[in-house]
């Protein structure tokens, strides 16, 4: 555990309590008797007034104003030798002196000493004053730590980080792939920098800017951009940390910000992960979140309400932007919504170049290849991409990053780690029929991806893999293309069936069958693509605030429900039947190709295509 002075105080507080205890209730008591605990040898007053009368005391001390004497004396009862012995006098004795003095026994008097005064000062004083300046010293430390007096308690102070001039580190030119969304904000900050620019045909600075896309996009990437640029007060800040436990502390929390934004005016105001408080309001099971729902009213109000907020831009990102609240989202309040999406192939591109900067590729590595290969990654796929790519480059104790160590990489983000090779050479081969199941089917149909690469090579939970090269557009997909991914599908239990025989089938093509059901479900429930008609069914996003799958109440009659399952089950034998054909057809390469796969363990894309092409004619593909 780090060492801190805070750490310290909140372990040493329990001990200086227990101490104050343990010395009122023990330590204090032994401090009074010690003045008197002269002797362990005791004796009753009765006795020792015999003793007296036998002439066997010869000296007497008293102590503790007379409550307490130790005597010196010799009897048969203490073995006829001098010893010192204690006695516990009674409260009122004057006959005890007069007998001391007829018996000439010697006497004195120990005034007492005024310990118990200083003992019970100590107690009842010192630990008291220790405990309150602890307590001081905790508190005195936590306001520094928060960054003021009265912030260790001030529950409704914003928590937003605030730069005079945000030094991020990254400008613009450090971000790439979403150039549509940049050149919106560039005029931002042109506004901010220069706004008679803008002032001078009667334009009006935007008030908020919302940022939707999915993840690993670059919408922090770009509000770290626009704070490294508009060397404007900047105020930063997550959503989540707006509501807390305490009730009225998000809206206080949103009032504060504003607050001093205001004070700072012209300034931005980036709130990462809205979602997380601009809810819909009233939504949800059991009702809605009152605590998130007045942060919420709160936001409104400040970001256009009766007050305004002149010369306060509000820029916020999420990734949900389908449950916020319509309010939220007017004019007025986000005056701009900016998409940003997966990047295409030139934004791959240029986002590869920006983290290539400080990575020692080899000069045969072309950036473009890798572009092509990536489709559907996001700016942060790629980021990770190269940095997986160094890794296993200094792992493997290289100079440079080789395309080995990158092709490496790009399976390792798809499928995960790579397992070890398989031994057993009867699953082997099982496992080799049904990827080139797969891979035959989608090379011999038309609408169906090319084959990127067969590996027999463990990755994840998959034994196998086949890879298949997605296309570029993947935002309109047409009926003949989605059968043919079926059918790509069902090739791995097609050629199980056709080699090994029906009682042979296993259990690898549970994930296969998944796929299948669904694809062909969408096409009949949503994409209207069957003999019911042009009905959409079910829709996924009905209710985002249930879980998925719990807010598709079907909205249709038993009948047509029986109809759905009759059409998706005539999707997929009508699919099954097709594939089945394929293997059938090209026995002879499925039996060729899954000896060389046996062998080399990974065949590339273009080397299955040759050997297809020797046997074979391959369609055109569009």
């Amino acid at each position: 555990m780090k060492f801190s002075w805070k750490n310290l105080l909140l372990w040493s507080l329990p001990i200086i309590v227990i101490s104050f205890f343990l010395w009122q209730g023990i330590f204090a008591p032994i401090a009074n008797e010690n003045n008197t605990n002269l002797t362990n040898s005791r004796m009753t007053y009765g006795r020792f007034l015999e003793y007296i009368e036998m002439g066997w005391v010869k000296k007497v001390d008293i102590y503790d104003n007379g409550h307490t004497a130790v005597i010196e004396a010799i009897g048969p009862e203490i073995g006829n030798r001098m010893q010192k012995i204690r006695v516990e006098l009674p409260a009122s004795v004057p006959e005890l002196i007069t007998k001391l003095k007829k018996n000439h026994i010697d006497l004195d008097a120990h005034p007492t000493k005024n310990n118990t005064a200083l003992w019970s000062l100590i107690g009842n004083l010192f630990f008291p004053l220790l405990l309150v300046t602890s307590l001081a010293l905790l508190f005195r430390r936590s306001n520094n730590a928060t960054g003021g007096p009265g912030q260790a308690m001030s529950f409704g102070k914003s928590k937003a980080l605030f730069q005079v001039e945000a030094k991020t580190g990254i400008i613009f030119d450090d971000v790439a792939g979403i150039d549509e969304a940049k050149e919106e904000f560039e005029e931002i900050v042109t506004f901010l920098k220069k706004p008679e620019y803008f002032t001078a045909v009667g334009a009006k600075i935007p008030k908020g800017v919302l940022l939707v896309g999915p993840p690993g996009t670059g919408k922090t990437l770009l509000a770290k951009a626009i704070a490294g640029e508009a060397n404007v007060p900047f105020f930063s800040i997550s959503g989540s940390e707006f509501v807390e436990m305490f009730v009225g502390v998000g809206a206080s929390r949103v009032r504060d910000l504003f607050k001093k934004a205001k004070e700072n005016a012209p300034c931005i105001i980036f709130i990462d992960e809205i979602d997380a408080v601009g809810r819909q309001r009233g939504t949800g099971i059991g009702g809605g979140n009152d605590e998130r729902e007045q942060t919420l009213n709160q936001l409104l109000t400040e970001m256009d309400g009766f007050e305004g907020n002149t010369g306060i831009i509000v820029v916020a990102a999420t990734n949900r932007a389908d449950i916020l609240d319509s309010a939220l989202l007017r004019p007025g309040r986000f005056d701009r919504q900016v998409n940003v999406d997966i990047p295409d192939f030139k934004g791959r591109l240029d986002i590869l170049n920006v983290h290539a900067k400080n990575k020692k590729i080899d000069t045969n590595v072309s950036l473009s290849i890798i572009a092509r290969r990536t489709p559907g990654f996001s700016g942060a796929d790629l980021a990770n991409l190269l940095n997986e790519a160094a890794i296993l480059t200094a792992r493997e104790r290289k100079n440079q990053i080789t395309l080995k160590e990158i092709d490496k990489a790009i399976d390792r983000i798809i499928a995960g780690m790579e397992g070890t090779a398989l031994i057993d050479s009867k699953s082997k081969r099982l496992i080799a029929y049904h990827e080139i199941g797969h891979a035959i089917v989608g090379t011999l149909i038309r609408d169906h991806e090319n084959v990127q690469k067969v590996t027999l090579i463990p990755r994840g939970q998959a034994r196998g893999l086949t890879w298949f090269t997605p296309s570029e557009d993947q935002s309109l997909i047409s009926r003949s293309q989605i059968k043919a991914r079926i059918m790509g599908a069902l090739g791995g239990r097609a050629a199980e069936e056709i080699v090994f025989g029906e009682s042979e089938i296993t259990t690898g093509a549970s994930n296969d069958l998944q796929q299948v059901t669904s694809m062909a479900r969408q096409m009949v429930t949503r994409f209207g693509m069957s003999t019911i008609g042009p009905m959409s069914l079910e829709n996924e996003d009905s209710n985002p605030f249930l879980g998925r799958g719990m807010g598709n109440n079907n909205e249709y009659s038993d009948e047509i429900a029986i109809k759905i399952d009759s059409q998706i089950k005539l999707i997929v034998d009508e699919c099954h039947n097709k594939t089945r054909d394929i293997i059938k057809n090209n026995r002879v390469i499925i039996d060729k190709l899954v000896d060389i796969l046996i062998e080399k363990e990974t065949i590339d894309g273009n080397e299955f295509t040759k050997i297809i092409k020797q046997y074979t004619q391959i369609p055109r593909k569009i």
